[in-house]
Formats: C-alpha cells, structure tokens, sequence
C-alpha cells in the first residue's frame, strides 16, 4: 500500500481517491473544534493561503476521539470552520486514528512515522511522491512547518 491507494470521505460522504493529490505536497491533520489547539485553524489556513499555488493541499479529518472535542455533524463542523477561521481547504468526514476503529488512512500514517496520535493536530507531511516525510506532534505551530514546506516543494 502506499498513500495514493487509499480512498477517503469527504465531508458529505463522497468517496475521494488520494490519488487525485498525486504531485502535490500535503499536510494530513486530525482536527477538532472545541480543542485548545483549535485556532490552529488559521494558522493551517494561512499556510494554505500562502503555498497553495505551488502545490500545496491541507487534508483536514475531523477527529473525535480525544475527549470528544469534535462533537456534531460534518455539516456543523464545516460552517464553523469555514465562519470562524475562513478555512478553504479540504476537509473530510470525521474518522478514528488510533485503536482497533482507526481509519486505514491513520494505520497507514503511523506506520510510515511511528506512535500513536496523542491528540488533536497531529501533523503528517507528505512529499510530492506520496511518502510521509515527517511528523509534527500536536503543539506544533502550523507557521513552524513553513521551512520543511518550503523544503519539499522545492523538490521535483
């Protein structure tokens, strides 16, 4: 298996190949929106704001599963994200990362950069090819990720 094998949901139940992405750069994150770490949100937007014209996509998957910090439907979750931060990135229907429910997608990720996700804003960047490159835990800031995007957008 390799990344661009997977087949996800979006936020309306549709069936999304990840290979649509192929060539791109991405950052996969696991989300909620009654976190602390939630303004994240426009930090994650303004990265994609900055870098998408250079091939640059976020993967944004609801996750409520740490202290059900993403309550409600994929409907709600949207228009908040979309109101309170202007996010327009992809996002996804809402999915379990770890335990014997966790997503394939979520399987898959944590084998290429081991551990269990810890909580809310687990970062995964991903090259052009499809390879988990590196892994930035939830603290992370998203403007402390502009050098390794820059890095790999670089490259062919």
């Amino acid at each position: 298996m390799q990344l661009y094998d997977f087949t996800v949901n979006d936020n309306k139940g549709n069936p999304v190949k990840l290979n649509a992405y192929a060539g791109k750069v991405l950052l996969i994150v696991n989300t909620a929106t009654k976190c602390g770490l939630t303004p994240q949100y426009e930090g994650l937007e303004a990265l994609y704001e900055k870098y998408q014209a250079q091939g640059f996509e976020i993967l944004d998957f609801p996750c409520n599963q740490f202290a059900f910090q993403a309550p409600g439907s994929a409907e709600k979750i949207d228009s908040f994200c979309k109101m309170r931060y202007d996010t327009k990135f992809p996002r996804f229907a809402k999915i379990k990362v770890n335990g014997k429910d966790a997503d394939p997608l979520y399987v898959y990720l944590k084998e290429q950069k081991p551990g269990r996700i810890q909580w809310n804003f687990a970062k995964f960047l991903i090259d052009r090819h499809g390879n988990v490159v590196q892994r930035f835990a939830p603290s992370e800031k998203p403007n402390t990720l502009e050098s390794a995007i820059e890095a790999e957008l670089k490259k062919a």
